[in-house]
């Protein structure tokens, strides 16, 4: 048994993981097992600045985003550190979030992975980069904005769907995408769950909600969204050849922080740090607001939307103990 050493080099989102992994929190795999790269796809909360450039309002790159970061110095991560993307190595399933959002698309991502491959093979040749595509962890964040924002908030969807029938489509989506990302060659591939939409403070506010408690239905529609997940994510797993399609539920591990946020050394979970912390997000996160907290350690939430550091730092520490030998 030895700690895995991760490339850093083979894909815009993949350095940190190596990062977590050797300095953070040294998972044990079996020697004869290599993992070349970790890549991911998905929306802000893996966004490390992606948006940074494009005009659009799903961006972060000024303060008090950042604050905590190195440097103290906004990046575009959506929190006031760290965000997954850095511990593992406004896009969604639905194209149409990424359309109203004007924010990169997962298919969008899945022509820039193209070329990355492009790249890589003019780099160390066609075997070597099969053999990267391989052995690499794979991993798409979405789902969240697909069903707060597209379905439930502007309601575009509602003319065409109920919600069950949109759980369907975004599942079908997502077994879409597994599937052309396995056709490119990935054969190890972690797809989150929705989390509990219900507990984040924007949303309770947009349903009149305060105090301790979450918004039922839309914890609810998680819970239908990733039961259907889970099954077609299992089905997959079963019937594409050697592959490693693994689900991974991010729903009650952050439900369990939200309820019992003294358990994890946390106090605050009813609103975020930023301003009043129940509706800013995105550029209503600014530091004009006399209101965001001084000690955003205390929070599990940073902004009325995305976590704080603190908080992804015990989730994923938790998902990897739980799922990586699920890859290998």
């Amino acid at each position: 048994m030895k700690g895995v050493s991760l490339s850093t080099k083979f894909f815009f989102l993949s350095s940190a993981f190596a990062i977590f992994f050797t300095t953070e929190a040294v998972i044990k795999i079996p020697g004869n097992e290599t993992v070349s790269a970790v890549l991911m796809f998905g929306d802000s909360i893996v966004d490390t600045g992606n948006n940074n450039d494009l005009n659009t309002i799903a961006k972060c790159n000024f303060l008090p985003y950042g604050r905590e970061f190195k440097g103290g110095m906004p990046t575009g991560r959506f929190s006031n550190g760290k965000v997954p993307s850095d511990f593992l190595g406004g896009a969604g399933y639905d194209h149409l979030t990424s359309t109203t959002a004007s924010a990169i698309s997962l298919s969008e991502q899945i022509q820039d992975f193209k070329k990355y491959i492009g790249k890589l093979k003019g780099m160390v040749g066609e075997e070597r980069t099969n053999f990267i595509l391989a052995k690499c962890v794979t991993f798409s964040v979405a789902s969240s904005n697909d069903i707060t924002n597209t379905y439930f908030i502007s309601g575009i969807r509602k003319l065409n769907y109920d919600f069950p029938s949109y759980t369907d489509y975004l599942v079908e989506s997502a077994s879409n995408f597994v599937k052309e990302l396995y056709g490119l060659g990935i054969r190890r591939i972690g797809v989150f769950s929705a989390p509990p939409l219900g507990c984040l403070p924007s949303q309770k506010t947009l349903n009149g909600y305060s105090g301790k408690g979450c918004v039922n239905y839309l914890n609810e529609a998680s819970k239908l969204f990733n039961a259907k997940l889970s099954a077609e994510m299992g089905c997959l797993n079963n019937n594409l050849p050697h592959a490693r399609v693994v689900y991974i539920d991010v729903y009650n591990p952050l439900l369990n922080i939200v309820q019992d946020p003294k358990k994890y050394g946390l106090e605050i979970a009813n609103k975020g740090c930023c301003g009043t912390g129940i509706f800013e997000v995105s550029i209503l996160c600014n530091q004009l607001d006399p209101g965001t907290c001084a000690d955003d350690s205390k929070y599990v939430f940073f902004d009325s939307y995305h976590p704080t550091e603190r908080t992804y730092k015990i989730i994923v520490s938790q998902l990897l103990q739980k799922y990586i030998k699920s890859f290998l």
